[in-house]
């Protein structure tokens, strides 16, 4: 697929790339009513937190999320290899391919530990303590949104893998 980069994007890179912000999409709208105390099935307490700090807290979550998640379309498009000339003072320079790399890769380990063992807790492994649920569906659609967002790092170290390798013999 021929994007504008030095080099061709594998083509499963790009669609990777474009998944990521749809596997995101569904844990941010999970998270949303939990901001207004609507607990989506889950047998706890509320929040102790006032609603206008949950609300933004789960806001801010979320838009963060779905941010990082378009961010590393970064990988599979020019502007993730030369700064777009538009920014003052380093417009047209290329970007050191490591100065992509590592922040990326640090992000898709970080994100795969996180989620590893986020998803440890909802699926009830490994001597976590069970999340109750008010009813077995409320339980599937959470391991269902939760499963969907554990692929996030793992996919982010592959496109991230997939930078590397086209970008390294590139002088």
């Amino acid at each position: 697929m021929d994007t504008g980069t030095e080099r061709p994007v594998p083509l499963w890179a790009e669609r990777a790339v474009r998944l990521l912000p749809l596997l995101a999409l569904p844990v941010c709208l999970w998270r949303l009513p939990i901001g207004f105390d609507y607990l989506m099935g889950m047998d706890v307490e509320p929040t102790s937190l006032a609603r206008w700090a949950s609300v933004a807290y789960v806001g801010t979550l979320s838009l963060l999320t779905e941010s990082a998640a378009l961010l590393c379309r970064g990988l599979v498009r020019p502007w993730g290899e030369v700064v777009p000339r538009w920014v003052p003072r380093i417009g047209g320079r290329r970007i050191p391919p490591l100065a992509v790399v590592v922040p990326a890769g640090l992000g898709g380990l970080f994100l795969t530990w996180l989620l590893v063992d986020w998803a440890l807790c909802v699926f009830q492994v490994a001597g976590f303590a069970p999340v109750p649920y008010t009813s077995v569906w409320w339980k599937v659609l959470a391991e269902v949104v939760s499963g969907l967002f554990v692929l996030w790092g793992p996919l982010v170290l592959a496109v991230t893998y997939a930078y590397h390798r086209r970008r390294r013999t590139v002088s």
